[in-house]
């Protein structure tokens, strides 16, 4: 049974919680506010503290660490678990910049140690099909990632969310899961056009709430990343369209979770399942929660055999992809 900690007891915390308890056990948390750590150690009987350090001195026996700090910690905390010896599960997005993720990538490969990276949209059932279906496509001409979220001011209340330093923009927070997919899907970008504004001028929020990308990728398709904040009142899309010499797909719903097109040379649209729930966070939803299925991938990885989680080297291509994108802008 592996023996987990948690750093950063926010709203995501929980979800991962819920997870490591069926998987193994959850021995320690920590949060720099005292009185979070103290309820989230509580509910879930284990060691609060409120220095990183602390538990890491601490707790000798944990073998893996979910971090669930603000992004632009990711990497600092990532790094100091991997020299205490720990493999680290980081959720999204890696880390807030490529050098910054490739220092993660060096010290755990220096220290040994596994550094994963949560990309639960991976396996949304429809993306699963649509990724199976890819070679069905022939040749890929282009495609469109569409993503219309809401995220009120409630959501950017005075705390590292809207912040440069500490959230990085909306392609990190909001879409880096979609970044992933059109990475997954298409490779990478060789050349990128952009444009971003903020709209809505919210309060403590120092950054774009809307992107649009045109992209030509390293396999000759081009594409277009369409990403906003703005959606009124409620998350309306999260799609994927792709057109190809023998086919059309397109992945739609709030959160990538139904086919809204099929229509494929050869091939019939297979049945899915759309059952997964969004996470819900009260006063907004993010996106499908498989966070049961990366703790089911991430027990499958630390063993010898087949392992379909997003290791170091795979999730750095997002973040300098959405480097490009940001530079793009200029």
């Amino acid at each position: 049974m592996y023996r987990f900690a948690i750093i950063g007891c926010g709203r995501i915390a929980s979800r991962h919680a819920e997870n490591i308890i069926k998987t193994g056990k959850l021995e320690a948390v920590c949060d720099i506010v005292p009185e979070k750590a103290r309820a989230f150690g509580e509910k879930y009987n284990a060691r609060p503290y409120t220095s990183i350090d602390e538990l890491l001195k601490q707790e000798k026996d944990i073998d893996i660490v979910t971090i669930c700090s603000p992004n632009g910690f990711h990497a600092e905390h990532s790094i100091k678990s991997l020299q205490g010896g720990k493999h680290v599960l980081c959720e999204k997005p890696m880390c807030i910049t490529s050098v910054a993720a490739w220092q993660m990538i060096d010290t755990a490969h220096f220290f040994r140690r596994k550094l994963f990276v949560v990309k639960q949209n991976r396996y949304n059932p429809a993306i699963r099909l649509l990724r199976d279906s890819m070679g069905h496509l022939g040749k890929i001409y282009s495609f469109s990632v569409n993503c219309y979220w809401n995220r009120p001011q409630a959501y950017y209340t005075g705390d590292w969310k809207g912040t440069k330093d500490f959230d990085g923009g909306i392609l990190y927070t909001q879409f880096s899961h979609f970044i992933d997919l059109m990475y997954l899907l298409f490779g990478e970008a060789r050349e990128v056009k952009a444009f971003a504004n903020n709209f809505q001028r919210r309060n403590h929020f120092e950054f774009e709430d809307t992107v649009v990308a045109s992209l030509q990728m390293e396999n000759g398709a081009i594409g277009t990343l369409n990403c906003t904040i703005n959606s009124y009142q409620q998350n309306t899309e999260g799609s994927i369209t792709v057109f190809g010499e023998k086919g059309s797909i397109k992945v739609g719903g709030q959160y990538l979770n139904r086919i809204d097109w099929f229509h494929v040379e050869g091939q019939e649209q297979p049945d899915i399942s759309t059952e997964t729930l969004s996470n819900n966070y009260g006063f907004y939803e993010g996106s499908m929660s498989n966070h049961h299925i990366v703790y089911e991938e991430l027990v499958k990885a630390l063993a010898p055999g087949e392992n379909r989680m997003v290791e170091d080297i795979e999730a750095v291509k997002s973040i300098e992809m959405i480097e490009k994108i940001y530079k793009a802008i200029g």
